[in-house]
């Protein structure tokens, strides 16, 4: 079908709607990178305090060890899971290099 101006258009939007979807994808992506730097901002700092409780054992200053014991294993814990999502995340990258268009 062709507009007021003789170019041929199949594909009639409403006004407007791109851009939206546009915005809507641009936001998500954005969540998502705030979601990860979040993520690797708590892991780091589960790190610094499994390194502090660590320094506190071996100098004698520790007050509790079970509480340096449970931030030692949450530290353990977290880097596990960042390091299972960074291995999840390089897959699916590389399951996308492999897919033909």
């Amino acid at each position: 079908m062709a507009n007021q101006f003789g170019v041929i258009t199949n594909n009639i939007q409403p006004i407007g709607t791109k851009k939206v979807e546009n915005t809507q994808n641009r936001q998500d992506g954005l969540d998502f990178i705030n979601t990860l730097k979040n993520s690797i901002q708590e892991v780091n700092t589960e790190q610094q305090t499994s390194e502090k409780a660590l320094a506190d054992m071996a100098s004698g200053q520790v007050k509790d060890l079970h509480q340096a014991a449970i931030a030692i294993n949450r530290a353990e814990n977290s880097m596990k899971v960042m390091l299972e999502v960074r291995n999840k995340a390089i897959n699916a990258y590389k399951e996308i290099l492999r897919t033909q268009i």
